[in-house]
C-alpha cells in the first residue's frame, strides 16, 4: 500500500517522504507524508488516512454490483481505511490539475488498526497545518465525530496450582475458576451514555483432566470521560484481585492507556469548514460522538487540531463489509469542499 500510494502522488508530480517509524511500530513501512503548496499566505491543512486493515481471513477479490463494492470471498474489503486513501488521491489528483485554494499536506499512516502506533510515532513537527481532517468512521456521510473516548486495555493473568482433577482435586488452585468468578463480578457492556466495559478473550489451562494452574483474560474500557474510563479500569482490576485472593490465586494485572478521549467545539475552524462543505452538496451536518478510537486521537494528543469524518463506508472489520460507488464520488465531493471552505 504503501508503494502503490507513493507511486501514485510521484506521477501528479508530488515528493513523497516516508519516515523511519517502521522500526519502532513493527511494519514494513513508515508513513507517508507529501506536501501541496497553496497561494501565498493561505493557511494549510492536512488530510489524514490509514494504509492498513485488520487481518484478512481470505484474499480480497474486489466485485462491484449494482454500484456496491465488496469482497467476493468472506472476508473484509479493506474499505476501512483504503476508500478514504483512494478519495484522497482523487482529490490530490484534481489538485494537481487545478491551483489549490490552501496548502494541502497529505498523511497516510500505518498502524492504526494496531492502536494508533503509526500515528503516535510520526513526528508532527514536520507538518505545518494549523488544523486537518481525518476521514475513518463507518457511517453515513454527514456525521462529524466531535468526541472520542479514551481505551484502556487490560491483561489479568491468573496463577493457581496444577493437580489431577480426578484423583486430588482438593490439591488444585483452579485459575479459570478464579477468572470466572472475576468475569461475574465484573459490570460490562455500556455502563452510562458514554462509557462501556468488555471482556474479549479468556485462554487458560492445559487439559480436561488437570486443575488449570493459568488463565490470561483480555478487556477493556473505554470512556469519552478520560476520568471515568480510569475508574472503570481500576473497578476491573479490583474485581479481578478479590476473585484471585478468595480463591488462593495469584495475580499479575497490566494496564495501559492506548489513546486518550478528546472533544472537538463546534465552533472549531475545521468543524465550521467540514460543515459548510457539507451543506454545499446538500447534505446536512450532524454531529456526533463514538466509541471507537482513530489517529484523530494521536494527531489531537500531540497538537494537531483535527476532525474525524465520517465516509459512508459500513460494516467495518466484518466479511460483509461494502462501501457504493456513490459514497466514493460524493467523499471527493466532501473532500474538495472542505479543502475550498478551509481557505476562509
Amino acid at each position: 500500500m504503501a508503494d502503490a500510494v507513493t507511486a501514485d502522488l510521484r506521477e501528479i508530480g508530488l515528493e513523497v517522504e516516508e519516515d523511519g517509524s517502521g522500526a519502532e511500530t513493527g511494519s514494513d513501512a513508515g508513513n507517508l507524508l507529501a506536501r501541496m503548496p497553496g497561494p501565498d499566505e493561505a493557511p494549510t491543512i492536512v488530510l489524514c488516512a490509514h494504509l492498513d486493515t485488520v487481518p484478512l481471513d481470505a484474499p480480497v477479490d474486489v466485485v462491484c454490483e449494482d454500484g456496491v463494492f465488496r469482497n467476493r470471498n468472506e472476508a473484509i474489503l479493506g474499505a476501512d481505511n483504503k476508500a478514504a486513501v483512494a478519495t484522497i488521491l482523487g482529490t490530490a489528483r484534481r489538485l494537481a490539475r487545478e491551483e489549490a485554494p490552501v496548502g494541502v499536506e497529505l498523511l497516510f499512516t500505518t498502524c492504526e488498526e494496531r492502536a494508533l502506533h503509526g500515528a503516535k510515532a510520526f513526528d508532527t513537527g514536520k507538518l505545518t497545518a494549523g488544523f486537518g481532517f481525518v476521514f475513518d468512521h463507518a457511517s453515513p456521510i454527514g456525521e462529524l465525530i466531535v468526541a472520542a473516548p479514551t481505551y484502556y486495555r487490560i491483561e489479568a493473568r491468573f496463577k493457581g496450582a496444577a493437580a489431577h482433577a480426578g484423583i486430588r482435586p482438593e490439591a488444585g488452585r483452579n485459575a479459570i475458576t478464579a477468572a470466572g468468578r472475576a468475569i461475574a463480578a465484573m459490570r460490562l457492556g455500556r455502563l452510562d451514555d458514554e462509557t462501556t466495559a468488555n471482556v474479549g478473550r479468556i485462554e487458560g489451562g492445559t487439559a480436561a483432566n488437570v486443575v488449570a494452574e493459568r488463565c490470561l483474560v483480555e478487556l477493556e474500557a473505554r470512556s469519552l470521560d478520560d476520568g471515568r474510563a480510569a475508574e472503570v479500569t481500576r473497578e476491573l482490576v479490583d474485581a479481578a484481585a478479590e476473585a484471585a485472593s478468595d480463591l488462593e490465586c495469584d495475580l499479575e494485572t497490566s494496564m495501559e492507556r492506548l489513546f486518550r478521549a478528546y472533544r472537538v467545539p463546534r465552533s472549531s475552524p475545521h468543524v465550521e469548514a467540514a460543515s459548510q462543505a457539507l451543506l454545499g452538496i446538500g447534505i446536512e451536518p450532524t454531529y456526533v460522538t463514538t466509541g471507537g478510537g482513530s489517529d484523530a486521537n494521536a494527531l489531537v494528543a500531540a497538537g494537531v487540531p483535527v476532525l474525524n469524518v465520517a465516509n459512508g463506508t459500513e460494516a467495518n472489520h466484518q466479511p460483509d463489509e461494502s462501501v457504493t460507488v456513490e459514497a466514493l464520488e460524493t467523499m471527493l465531493d466532501v473532500t474538495l469542499g472542505i479543502v475550498a471552505a478551509s481557505a476562509g
